[in-house]
């Protein structure tokens, strides 16, 4: 039923003949089979197809975490749509930019947002709107309910595309990284040999699913293995100690691994049945290696991915997990450090790019900024420093376009410093990544004023509507002038330098 549509019927193999395993374990405790899940896929298959959606078509999603939204994304696979996937913290404002720019035909929102966004989906084109609930209501799953399942998937190609995922640009506007179904499941089949995933495996799912982490990496790599989730809505330190005693994997973001580190429960009897803890989206710091080692007997497995390539990189399953490292290639991808067209030898630090066939197919409707960033010989250049050992571990040193992350997120300063520059008072600004042990990363803007007066809590209320709270910086200071170069430009590091124990005090 699946055999023309290449994702959904390599995500659905390995669950074939095997349709009361369990695939979903929920918090209620009660559970998903495979053969279930499937069959609620299909359903939104045919809802999406009632919809309008035929090959190509976006769908777009902006909703709170459920079992459901999953079933959605697989559903959209089958009816040959591509999945737009949106963070539950963005605005209308910055709602109204994706819409406008993919033009999709469906869009999903959640019942409480739907009047704040109906006029933005209206405004945008969007031919549909519906709406979907975290406990599983909403005009959308109500409509699936009313389908039959069996519906025979969509013919869709290797390289046609299945996703959309919008990265934040160093001039302020997201781009659209262009996923096609070869990409996605090039990466889940590597990960699930190389991570050693297998029917029995159990991960806890506690990531959110609107971005590559937690839908493409653990979804998928899941499905891939026929393996099942222990789905979490949201962190919970305490769930997750709880979930330990049956589950075999855990996949995070550096803030889990802190956080979980102060509990009094976590040790190595509560942690004797997993088999691996993954750590990625954000650096990992030495000290938190260290803590978690000596607290639970595990080396924590690091690695390196972004929105345009899924995963690059992971230290090994077996043997030595370096701590400040991002391992070694995945198979199948191949990585170098670059001087602009000359490759640096070992130990030397340059630009990482990154080829093979988990790279995106470029940028929606960008192809100027697609042949910037990825060559003629498809190596994407990834805009972050690092170096490769003589052992062939990869490090990353630094982000060459001044990349935040936070939380797992990523932040790009422009976007914040346009509005900040905007406001009443403010002569221009700096917007910077400081050390924060709970987030990796805390931003903070650096602004020069004219003289009015301008508090910090004035600038925060400012833009408190405008941006998802992880974009928000969380200090504010002032200066008479920004730090520059010879040649006018911000000096950021200088900024960075100063304020580096912002968060430490």
């Amino acid at each position: 039923m699946y055999e023309n549509n290449f994702l959904a019927q390599n995500l659905r193999a390995s669950s074939l003949g095997r349709d009361d395993a369990i695939f979903v374990k929920k918090e209620d405790g009660k559970t998903l089979s495979y053969g279930e899940f499937f069959k609620g896929a299909e359903t939104y298959a045919a809802a999406l197809a009632k919809l309008g959606v035929k090959a190509g078509d976006r769908v777009a999603v902006q909703v709170e975490k459920s079992i459901e939204v999953l079933q959605l994304y697989v559903g959209t696979i089958i009816a040959g749509g591509v999945f737009l996937p949106l963070n539950t913290a963005y605005t209308p404002t910055e709602i109204e930019y994706f819409l406008g720019d993919a033009t999709p035909q469906v869009f999903v929102c959640t019942s409480k947002n739907k009047d704040a966004l109906s006029k933005v989906a209206e405004k945008c084109g969007v031919a549909a709107l519906e709406t979907m609930d975290q406990d599983g209501s909403g005009s959308l799953p109500e409509r699936a309910r009313t389908q039959m399942a069996g519906f025979r998937a969509v013919e869709r190609a290797k390289d046609d595309l299945a996703a959309i995922l919008y990265t934040s640009g160093t001039t302020g506007r997201s781009k659209g990284a262009m996923l096609s179904h070869g990409n996605l499941w090039s990466n889940a089949a590597a990960l699930k040999e190389y991570w050693h995933f297998t029917q029995e495996d159990m991960l806890i799912h506690a990531l959110p699913i609107f971005h590559t982490h937690g839908l493409f990496v653990a979804s998928n790599t899941t499905l891939a293995a026929g393996s099942s989730l222990n789905f979490m809505n949201k962190f919970d330190v305490d769930a997750i100690i709880e979930a330990m005693a049956d589950a075999t994997v855990l996949m995070g973001v550096p803030t889990f691994y802190v956080r979980l580190l102060t509990h009094e429960k976590l040790n190595k009897e509560t942690t004797k049945n997993m088999r691996l803890f993954v750590s990625g989206s954000a650096p990992l710091l030495e000290e938190t290696h260290m803590q978690w080692r000596e607290k639970t007997g595990h080396a924590i497995l690091e690695r390196y991915g972004m929105t345009e390539t899924n995963m690059n990189t992971s230290n090994p399953y077996d043997g030595e997990r370096r701590a400040g490292t991002v391992g070694f290639p995945l198979p199948g991808v191949e990585v170098r450090i670059m001087d602009g067209e000359t490759e640096l030898p070992v130990g030397e630090i340059g630009s990482i790019e990154v080829r093979g066939p988990n790279v995106f197919q470029g940028y929606w409707q960008m192809p100027e900024k697609t042949k910037e960033e990825l060559r003629d010989n498809g190596f994407f250049m990834t805009g972050d420093l690092g170096m490769i050992d003589e052992k062939g571990y990869v490090s990353i040193i630094g982000r060459s376009k001044d990349l935040i992350i936070t939380g797992g997120y990523n932040v790009y300063p422009k976007e914040i410093e346009l509005l900040i520059d905007d406001m009443d008072g403010v002569v221009e600004s700096a917007v910077i990544g400081l050390p924060h042990p709970d987030f990796g990363e805390g931003v903070c803007a650096v602004i020069v004023k004219n003289g009015k007066d301008l508090s910090e809590d004035d600038v925060l209320s400012a833009m408190k509507n405008d941006l998802a709270k992880y974009k928000q910086p969380k200090r504010v200071f002032f200066v008479s002038e920004l730090p520059r170069n010879t040649m006018g430009k911000v000096q950021k590091k200088a900024l960075r330098d100063t304020y580096a124990n912002t968060f430490s005090q």
